[in-house]
């Protein structure tokens, strides 16, 4: 049985952002019982909003970068480094590599903004998907939103 085929793109348009909202609430809120209130943050405006969804336009995915200030506050104030966040994907398409692809989109807004790294903050259970991506744990656990997390980092 073949998957529906899926593409990932920045979210430019109004459309393309609600649907990242949604993938966020369904993932995030719904299933893994984040507080609505945080979820959503100052730093929504100005990041850079990624989303896979399938050739019918239903969204399977989402992720976002910060750079500049915004992610200089959670990399250690290094402006050269980029913070990937907020990477969710439908239960649906869990397995079929869109995980995968919206890391990589992500890392080449990243190089697009002249960014020499990535960092992360991954909930503890996702530490091998990100591993296998190339990403290093550094320090250690610490609580966000209740789940245990590790910072990671990827050289660019």
């Amino acid at each position: 049985m073949s998957s529906p085929a899926y593409a990932v793109r920045v979210a430019e348009d109004p459309a393309d952002r609600e649907a990242c909202f949604a993938v966020r609430k369904e993932v995030f809120v719904v299933e893994q019982g984040v507080p609505q209130e945080i979820e959503y943050d100052a730093y929504d405006a100005g990041a850079v909003h990624v989303l896979a969804a399938r050739e019918d336009g239903v969204p399977l995915g989402t992720g976002r970068l910060l750079y500049g200030e915004a992610a200089a506050a959670k990399a250690g104030g290094d402006p050269s480094v980029g913070s990937l966040g907020r990477l969710a994907v439908t239960r649906t398409a869990r397995g079929l590599g869109v995980g995968a692809a919206l890391v990589r989109a992500i890392e080449e807004a990243a190089r697009a903004r002249g960014l020499a790294a990535v960092d992360l903050h991954a909930q503890t259970h996702a530490l091998g998907f990100y591993e296998r991506l190339g990403y290093v744990a550094y320090g250690p656990e610490f609580p966000d939103a209740g789940m245990p997390h590790r910072a990671m980092r990827r050289a660019l």
